[in-house]
């Protein structure tokens, strides 16, 4: 019985820190380095040629998924950095788009663990859709 309360105590601690874990910004709102589309273990890159409009798009279709806020940057910088969060416990992925001359590039990608489950991946193709939409 002092087993299972430990057990009990240990995964509440561990997802109330999923929830309250402070985002270290600098960290998350980076550049995208990639050069080309890729799936990752722990999470996604999409690289496509678009027009600044496709970047307006997909950064409001960002802002309307369910859960997701910005975390850094606006559409005038070039750069947005959002944190999408898992609907039960709360785990929070990290997605970056950015638009610089004739290229969009979008990266999604997990705080905790080590693999996604292509949740960043399918985040992605559903923002690419709001870019190749207009």
């Amino acid at each position: 019985m002092y087993l299972a309360g430990i057990i009990v105590f240990l995964l509440m601690a561990g997802m109330l820190y999923v929830r309250l874990a402070p985002t270290d910004v600098a960290r998350w709102h980076q550049p995208i380095e990639a050069a080309q589309s890729a799936d990752l273990a722990d999470g996604a890159v999409r690289v496509i040629a678009a027009d600044e409009q496709s970047f307006e798009r997909v950064a409001q279709a960002a802002t309307s998924l369910p859960r997701t806020e910005v975390v850094a940057g606006s559409v005038a910088e070039g750069r947005i950095t959002f944190r999408t969060r898992s609907k039960w416990i709360g785990f929070p992925d990290f997605t970056t788009i950015e638009y610089d001359n004739g290229t969009l590039k979008m990266y999604a990608r997990l705080r905790f663990g080590q693999s996604d489950m292509g949740v960043n991946a399918a985040r992605l193709e559903q923002l690419l859709g709001a870019a190749q939409s207009g």
